[in-house]
């Protein structure tokens, strides 16, 4: 598909920042994407790791903003899920120590992260405990003075398990909910630590790990023990609206590839396009995608910001962003016929890719959740 970009521009952004998501779409298809088709599905893209390195765009996720990140992830799913994949995952799984490492922490492995020879993951989801993460069981038993042991498992763990270290939330206060979880820097050759991958339907490094009394101490925590839900939810808050950007990027990827394909495909003696029925289909694809685009940015903003809302905001974001994605891609199968449903097809791919975007790092409910409690309390604040 030639890169051209969107017709349309936010009325947010400056030249220098459109000019530069026409450079990453550029970089996305003519750099990253040969590295991501050598990659062996399932498993980490090293390659790739260090490409995103050596192009400066991983050491970009610590000097960014929320806007800059959702503006990188944007525009790399636009021609590579894979690589934008990548840095995701890295900032996630690395951001946690950027904001609440220890310098030393910090002087271990962010240089690493950067330059794309370490590779992070953020260590959440259990198998009783997804989207609520307040009730982890993965047990830290121990205290501050001699250590923890960490005992239990965690799932669905990207980069798992072969990332060089994992932000690992744990239960260090039995019953006290959110306020008894502590977030701890884990290397992955910490003894006790193994795991193992998981088959999902798309192939990304995804896997299960297990801790068997794995040791930790005082110089892993980061940020306060006890006090991890709140770095958990720092780092989710960032992080969401970008996942918006992520399906924003595949949405108009999918956009344009059906713009390309109604205008050439011959039907009923004319062109596709001219069919009143697909016409505002593809016209729905834009407005919506559209609308989502400025919901990201507007979230982005307010977090680089530090506006009091950033919570409602990121799930309006994520929410919209991804459920849009959901149906401008599916839309964009059933326009293009059974071309879109072969293998190796871009929208074949994007299928596969766009789905779970709406189950991680929070379900679309629970981000109407977020939304609906984030409501109630202004109501009742200003009462």
């Amino acid at each position: 598909m030639a890169e051209k970009g969107p017709a349309m521009t936010a009325f947010s952004l400056e030249p220098a920042q459109l000019a530069w998501c026409a450079e990453l779409r550029i970089l996305a298809a003519e750099r990253l994407r040969p590295l991501a088709d050598k990659g062996e599905p399932g498993r980490v893209n090293r390659a790739l790791v260090a490409e995103l390195g050596g192009l400066g765009l991983l050491a970009r996720l610590f000097t960014s903003g929320a806007l800059d990140l959702c503006l990188m992830r944007e525009s790399l799913a636009y021609g590579c899920t894979e690589a934008e994949t990548a840095l995701a995952l890295q900032g996630l799984g690395a951001h946690p120590v950027h904001a609440h490492g220890t310098a030393s922490q910090r002087a271990r492995w962010l240089p690493r992260v950067a330059d794309g020879t370490a590779v992070a993951a953020f260590a959440l989801s259990e198998p009783g405990a997804g989207s609520d993460a307040a009730a982890l069981a993965l047990r830290a038993e121990g205290d501050h003075a001699t250590g923890w042991r960490l005992s239990g498992q965690k799932r669905w763990i990207s980069n798992a398990p072969e990332a060089d270290f994992y932000t690992v939330f744990a239960r260090t206060a039995p019953g006290a909910g959110a306020r008894g979880v502590t977030a701890f820097l884990v290397p992955a050759d910490r003894p006790g630590l193994t795991g193992t991958a998981l088959d999902m339907l798309s192939p990304h490094p995804i896997g299960a790990l297990d801790f068997d009394a794995v040791p930790v101490t005082a110089d892993d925590v980061l940020g306060e023990v006890d006090r991890g839900f709140r770095v958990a939810m720092g780092t989710l808050n960032l992080f969401r609206p970008s996942v918006g950007a992520f399906a924003v990027g595949m949405a108009r990827a999918a956009l344009d590839a059906t713009l390309a394909h109604t205008a050439g495909r011959d039907a009923f003696g004319g062109k596709l396009k001219d069919l009143q029925a697909v016409s505002h289909q593809v016209a729905e694809m834009a407005l919506r995608t559209e609308a989502a685009r400025l919901m990201v940015y507007a979230a982005a903003t307010a977090y680089d910001d530090d506006a009091p809302d950033v919570p409602q905001r990121a799930a309006m974001a994520k929410l919209l962003a991804t459920e849009t994605a959901q149906y401008v891609v599916d839309t964009a199968v059933q326009l293009h016929g059974a071309r879109a449903l072969q293998r190796g097809h871009l929208l074949e791919h994007l299928y596969r890719e766009v789905r779970a975007p709406r189950v991680y790092e929070g379900a679309s409910e629970v981000q109407r959740g977020i939304i609906a409690k984030e409501l109630y309390a202004a109501h009742e604040e200003a009462r």
